[in-house]
């Protein structure tokens, strides 16, 4: 896939996690990865499928905020496509609770977020 049109289809895709998460989160939730990672010249974009991932230190990461978690959504390959940083142990439940409720998948694994 060209460089653009990879780009352009994973923009559409983080607007939407992010539409997604900001409705939960009084707007909070940040634009993360529209493009996967690349060592050649094919570009595909972020997966369509939406999964929640909690993000601590238990999942490999140094939290340097240490405000709360790290809320992610994410493709099947863990690239987040929106996050929301310093959520509170109470809010993080309630986001959970939320995904749950919406038949959201957890993801498994280590998320890629963006640097």
């Amino acid at each position: 896939m060209q460089y653009f049109v990879a780009l352009k289809l994973g923009q559409k895709r983080v607007a939407s996690a992010r539409e997604y998460l900001n409705n939960l989160a009084n707007n909070r939730a940040m634009p993360a990865l529209a493009l996967k990672s690349s060592t050649s010249n094919v570009w595909e974009p972020v997966g369509e499928e939406n999964l929640y991932a909690i993000v601590d230190e238990s999942s490999g990461f140094v939290l340097t905020d240490t405000s709360g978690y790290i809320v992610a959504l994410c493709d099947k390959d863990g690239y987040s496509k929106s996050i929301i940083q310093g959520v509170q142990k109470e809010q993080c439940e309630q986001l959970v609770q939320q995904f749950e409720k919406d038949n959201m998948p957890k993801f498994v694994g280590k998320v890629i977020l963006p640097v």
